[in-house]
């Protein structure tokens, strides 16, 4: 029978409950167990698709296409394990389901409220992955924090399926906060026992307890947590402030938090988990023999975690490098004709990031014109691919207004141009090309000396494309579209031939790259802004 771990979290938000339930999975899947991490959001909207990446960060797309949550970039940077559509679940998707029955007549004129149909529907997405047999433990993470309204209906469909379940079969981990008080020179856990008994009111006793503390908790402060939350010792578990994310598995094995959980599911925990590969790469990352500077170009730079995952790629990449990668966040609007020499100053490479809109795209045109003349390495991500079509096409070619359809519906040269299947769409959300597509890369060109084959997939998230009606000029004078989708014949990659590395991508490569994998774009983009910085 398949197990289940929830995840909670009270106090406050940003804990790092995703950070957690990947951690914990982790060490389950060196056991030898088979999991996965589900998650649950408590907002309105249908999925993050159309939620602006200052509200929310980045949009993870998974390998089916469905817009999730960030944190399921994490659950496979962790795991090295594909996503998909049913392991992300907003509200809004729930009470669309449940109004849809109701259209329909499925609940037969009955009164719907939310006991038991929406607490029913979210047990049945709950239990949905458990249900295939793949997966020996599914841990399922609930977005918000304890004692929030929009979470309570989450809350009380897991205390409904932990008495189905029956005993044994599945426990609560709750995350919490262990404040320190300077003033004082003490750390508090009043925050945690009221968080627990707001919990307990809602008819939900978690078994294990994860303290998010700045400073390492005594053997009192364990005994008084355990005592006044009512959970065993060993089952306060301290979760200390890390250096990297990376860190934190290794943490919660010091703390025993994969065999306590084995304990409380009645599972084995014999055998020790395999963590050589993860302790190699951890030692690469905090042992560099190198540095180099990268500018991340971009229009969403005030919050970082909207590129959470490139920031993650070049992690992955710098360790395989051996080499420390210090990206710099330029704000594409700050970039002039003027003064794209002084912003782009000692920069070993530089990545024009993906995004939508106008704001911002004259300053990474800038920016590609000073890296393509320049020679310095250029990594462009989906918008930041048509931006060097779009700055080619004007410096170059001499197409003087060359745009995207995107921003200018009126360009005589709409270089970059609406795919033809989105000109009737009208609906904003899950309405993009989504998900992992096929690419034929052409041998000789520097992608297929990248990837080292012909044939890749990588997920896309995008309305526009390269017009392949400028193909032959782009060609013609050194711009090689070196990867095609078989089937449509959409540009997937562009690079030049005479620079040491200008390569662009339609598609989102950050989106697979993990610890076990790192990405080879960003390994080769990296490997070259480090040639580039020796070369200097």
């Amino acid at each position: 029978m398949t197990k289940y771990i929830f995840v909670t979290g009270g106090v406050t938000s940003s804990l790092g409950k995703g950070i957690i339930a990947a951690s914990l999975a982790k060490l389950l899947q060196a056991r030898g167990y088979k999991v996965t991490i589900q998650k649950f959001d408590p907002y309105i909207n249908i999925d993050p698709g159309t939620l602006n990446p200052y509200e929310h960060g980045e949009c993870y797309v998974t390998e089916d296409g469905a817009e999730t949550d960030l944190d399921l970039g994490h659950y496979e940077r962790f795991l090295n394990v594909p996503t998909s559509q049913a392991n992300n679940v907003t509200t809004g998707r729930i009470y669309q389901h449940v109004i849809q029955q109701e259209r329909e007549g499925a609940y037969l004129g009955k009164t719907v409220q939310v006991i038991p149909h929406i607490t029913d529907e979210i047990k049945r997405r709950m239990q949905l992955l458990g249900q295939s047999g793949e997966y020996d433990i599914i841990i399922t993470e609930l977005g918000g924090t304890v004692g929030d309204i929009e979470s309570l209906p989450f809350v009380e469909a897991v205390r409904q399926l932990r008495w189905e379940l029956g005993a044994n079969n599945s426990l609560v981990i709750h995350l919490t906060l262990v404040p320190y008080l300077a003033a004082a020179g003490e750390l508090k856990t009043k925050p945690t026992q009221h968080s627990v008994k707001t919990l307990l009111e809602y008819g939900v006793q978690p078994d294990i307890l994860v303290c998010r503390t700045e400073h390492k908790l005594s053997q009192e402060i364990r005994k008084k947590l355990a005592q006044f939350c009512n959970v065993n010792i060993n089952a306060v578990v301290e979760s200390i402030d890390a250096s990297t994310i990376y860190d934190v598995p290794l943490l919660m094995l010091k703390e025993n938090l994969d065999k306590t959980a084995l304990t409380k599911l009645k599972l084995s925990n014999k055998n020790e988990p395999d963590l050589e590969n993860w302790k190699n790469f951890l030692g690469k990352l905090k042992n560099p023999t190198n540095e180099v500077c990268i500018a991340l170009v971009g229009k969403y730079i005030e919050l970082p975690d909207a590129y959470k995952s490139i920031t993650e790629g070049f992690i992955h990449a710098g360790a395989t490098n051996e080499c420390k990668v210090k990206v710099s966040y330029i704000a594409a609007e700050s970039v002039t004709k003027e003064n794209v020499a002084e912003k782009l100053k000692g920069m070993d490479g530089v990545l024009v990031a993906p995004g939508f809109g106008e704001r911002g795209l004259d300053g990474k045109l800038n920016a590609i014109k000073y890296v393509r003349e320049n020679n310095i390495p250029f990594f462009g991500i989906c918008l930041g691919m048509q931006c060097s079509v779009i700055e080619f096409g004007r410096n170059v070619l001499g197409l003087k207004d060359a745009n995207s359809f995107e921003m200018d519906a009126n360009t005589s040269n709409p270089v970059i141009n609406l795919m033809e299947e989105q000109k009737n769409i009208t609906n904003m959300g899950g309405t993009m090309r989504l998900g992992a597509y096929d690419c034929e890369i052409k041998k000789g060109t520097k992608a297929f000396a990248i990837y080292g084959k012909t044939k890749i997939s990588e997920r896309h998230r995008h309305r526009y494309e390269f017009n392949n009606d400028y193909l032959k000029q782009y060609e013609a004078a050194g711009m090689i579209a070196s990867g095609f989708n078989p089937e449509t014949g959409l540009v997937e990659i562009v690079e030049l031939k005479n620079h040491p590395f200008f390569v662009a991508g339609q598609f989102h490569p950050e989106l697979k790259s993990t610890v076990a994998n790192p990405h080879p774009l960003f390994v080769s983009f990296v490997a070259a802004a480090l040639a580039n910085k020796k070369s200097k």
